[in-house]
């Protein structure tokens, strides 16, 4: 891999970085209560990107010896020449880059699991949910549950003496629930966890109470929900929402190759400028943050794949666009350092500008004391649907668990209220952020192949005053 590297150096590259990554991992699943076809899949392979003449060029392959790691090396190089006449400019900036070794060790290995444990788990849990469903004159109309086990091994290497060895073992949950009630209907939800971690990670789910929870929950929507009309309402926003809208209209236009351009025709644009405006969205006690650093969590890492160490990062500070996310060329396009945000999913796809854990800091205080505040309003638990331009500008969130709120009290569930709001509207909206800090897992798209890269999205209940809703259908 290290010749690979030099070889790229001697034909001219002023840069060049070299990268081994295997992916081993297991699916188990279990379908409306009978176990599906479950499997395994390894995938290893190497990837070199080069600078050379402004331009940054990406190869990569698997099964290659010795001769074949300098034959991609020059493929690299040439394909760099080759686009230096369309475009040129790109350089890496000067961040230190690490020598070092990021191996999380897992309590339970996912290997001293048995297969038929994992699939006896998920049978539980479906019927508990099942059940749970029924006890509510419902039923649990569908399932699909499906657990991932994941360990990541990579060896990195840059000429600029940077060196990373990581291992880092994923636990990861999807299901698709879906309630029916013969006088109301059906109602559905879709529950994602996740964690860096061994099988401990998946035990502390609780996943036999965690589905008979979601179950019960869908049934008491469906059985008691209400219509109520469209108006300005205060909102209290759950963890799982609010996460959800860091993450969308914090973290994605705070990622600079978006800014610079580079986005655009992949995972779109982002309506913040150069100089960051609008920069002030909030007030002085809104913050919101992306850390990779955080333990256990899904999008944990200590250093990213150009060996730059990971920290946390305050994309909106007391109220203001603070940083953007950066990898080592676009912060040199921007003349700042890089913060560590250069992420790829496999072998066979490039590093790029990725978020991590994005979620709203905590506040001081509790849920009660939010909702103390709040004469007419609506508690926003979860969401069923939402949708957001490409921009990050204008979004919409419609709500599954939704409590009325009078005179601080809950008293009562409405029906799929809607939350259509511009990214500065809302953030502009909170007056006050609880304590509770709560994280949901996701896997976010980006980039051409597409990267769905392990992320955490959270934060405490948020309250916000004089919000636009839409009415029950």
């Amino acid at each position: 891999m290290r010749s690979a590297m030099e070889h790229a150096l001697s034909l001219g590259a002023e840069y060049a970085e070299a990268r081994h990554q295997s992916d081993v991992s297991e699916r188990t699943v279990v379908k409306n209560g009978a176990p599906e076809v479950s499997g395994m899949e390894s995938r290893s392979g190497f990837s070199l990107r080069v600078l050379k003449g402004g331009c940054l060029a990406f190869a990569a392959g698997n099964g290659l010896d010795a001769a074949g790691l300098r034959d991609l090396a020059a493929k690299a190089v040439r394909s760099a020449e080759a686009s230096s006449a369309l475009r040129a400019g790109i350089r890496m900036d000067s961040s230190p880059v690490c020598d070092a070794r990021d191996v999380l060790a897992p309590r339970t290995p996912f290997a001293d699991v048995d297969p038929q444990e994992r699939t006896s788990l998920l049978l539980d849990a479906h019927q508990r949910a099942a059940d749970a469903a029924a006890a509510a004159g419902c039923r649990l109309a569908g399932a699909f549950i499906s657990l991932g086990l994941l360990t990541t091994e990579k060896t990195v290497v840059n000429s600029d003496g940077g060196r990373l060895f990581s291992r880092i073992p994923r636990a990861s949950l999807n299901a698709f629930l879906t309630v029916f009630s013969p006088e109301r209907g059906a109602v559905q939800r879709h529950v994602s966890k996740g964690s860096a971690s061994g099988w401990e990670g998946v035990r502390s789910w609780d996943l036999e109470a965690s589905m008979a929870d979601e179950a019960a929950t869908l049934a008491r929507v469906l059985n008691e929900a209400g219509p109520f009309p469209a108006g300005r309402r205060d909102l209290v926003l759950g963890p799982e929402i609010i996460g959800l809208v860091a993450h969308e209209s914090a973290g994605h236009p705070s990622e600079a190759d978006r800014l610079l351009g580079r986005e655009a025709a992949q995972a779109g644009e982002t309506f913040l400028s150069e100089e960051g405006a609008p920069r002030r969205v909030g007030r002085p006690l809104l913050n919101v943050v992306d850390d990779p650093t955080l333990p256990g969590s899904f999008g944990r890492y200590l250093y990213d794949d150009e060996c730059v160490a990971a920290r946390r990062r305050y994309l909106i500070r007391g109220g203001e666009y603070d940083e953007l996310l950066h990898d080592r060329s676009s912060a040199a396009a921007m003349g700042v350092m890089s913060n560590g945000s250069s992420r790829s999913l496999h072998y066979g796809v490039e590093p790029i500008v990725r978020m991590a854990n994005t979620f709203v800091e905590p506040g001081d205080h509790s849920l009660e004391e939010l909702l103390e505040g709040v004469k007419d309003g609506i508690y926003m638990r979860s969401f069923m649907e939402w949708n957001i331009d490409d921009r990050r500008y204008n979004q919409r969130y419609v709500g599954l668990e939704c409590h009325r709120i009078a005179d601080g009290e809950l008293a009562g569930l409405l029906r799929s209220p809607a939350l259509e709001i511009s990214t500065p509207a809302l953030w502009s909206a909170v007056d006050a952020v609880g304590r509770d800090l709560e994280f949901s897992a996701a896997l976010c798209g980006k980039g051409e192949p597409m990267q769905g890269i392990p992320v955490w999205t959270g934060g405490p209940p948020v309250r916000l005053r004089a919000v636009a809703m839409g009415g029950s259908p």
